[in-house]
């Protein structure tokens, strides 16, 4: 499995407006995605901050994921707002 974790940082009220609008239907198109197990993208206590979590079955269900993301309305909007993201193989 492949595991992504991390933080979308919003640096202006202008970039928190863009998630808080986008956030529910990238949501809901990389849960219907192969091989997705699980995908959160949940605003923290700082609102400006959200946490992402994410696990595919695969590399290659990853792989398209990020390829699928890159294709989409959500990239396009937030490609701007600086992430930290970590991903590593979990398991077999």
């Amino acid at each position: 499995m492949i595991r992504l974790k991390g933080h979308l940082l919003c640096a202006t009220p202008q970039d928190l407006a863009l998630v808080q609008q986008h956030v529910g239907e990238h949501i809901r198109l990389t849960h219907q995605e192969p091989g997705c197990l699980s995908f959160e993208v949940i605003q923290t206590d700082d609102p400006m901050v959200w946490e992402v979590m994410e696990t595919f079955r695969t590399r290659a269900d990853f792989d398209a994921h990020q390829l699928r993301t890159r294709d989409s309305e959500w990239h396009r909007l937030t490609q701007a707002i600086p992430r930290a993201y970590r991903v590593e193989e979990i398991g077999d």
